[in-house]
């Protein structure tokens, strides 16, 4: 079965970026997405399209395919009082988080004043081409119930909350 749109894929993967990042699926679980509702970096979707189970590829996904630019516009100066739940002693390199219209939104301290923190609100990702080292171990029909919540389920389309029963 080649993976389309509606198809749940399983798949190990090696990610790499930028020689300083790296995670791997290998040593654990399979990762398990819905097929074309934007459940893995865009880079990485497209090349799995009109692959199957067996089939291992690696790959390289540009920024603007995976997480985006870094926008410096995203680096802003907020009082201390406003983040949530702030440490004691809060440093540079913590994650820290605020409410803000959309949610709450997390970033990186970058400098810590007396008053105020320069938070990076980028994601981790962003500005890293990613290097993905993938196998696909199955490709499936979705379930009416995934297609309908745009993700995957619990093993074989089982419902991943007694609430979805």
């Amino acid at each position: 079965m080649e993976i389309e749109i509606n198809k749940v894929v399983t798949f190990h993967y090696a990610l790499t970026a930028d020689g300083e990042y790296s995670e791997s699926s290998r040593d654990g679980d399979p990762a398990s997405y819905l097929h074309g509702h934007g459940g893995i970096v865009r880079g990485l979707e497209r090349a799995m399209r009109g692959r199957r189970a067996g089939d291992s590829f690696t790959l390289e996904v540009a920024p603007e395919d995976a997480f985006g630019e870094r926008n410096p516009d995203f680096v802003q100066r907020v009082p201390i009082k406003q983040l949530i739940a702030a440490p004691a002693k809060l440093v540079a390199g913590q994650t820290v988080a605020i409410n803000t219209k959309e949610g709450r939104a997390q970033g990186i301290a970058l400098k810590v004043g007396r008053f105020n923190v320069d938070v990076d609100f980028n994601h981790p990702m962003a500005g890293r081409s990613l290097n993905f080292d993938v196998e696909i171990l199955d490709v499936r029909d979705a379930s009416q119930e995934e297609i309908a919540h745009r993700h995957v389920h619990g093993p074989d389309g089982q419902p991943h909350s007694s609430a979805e029963q």
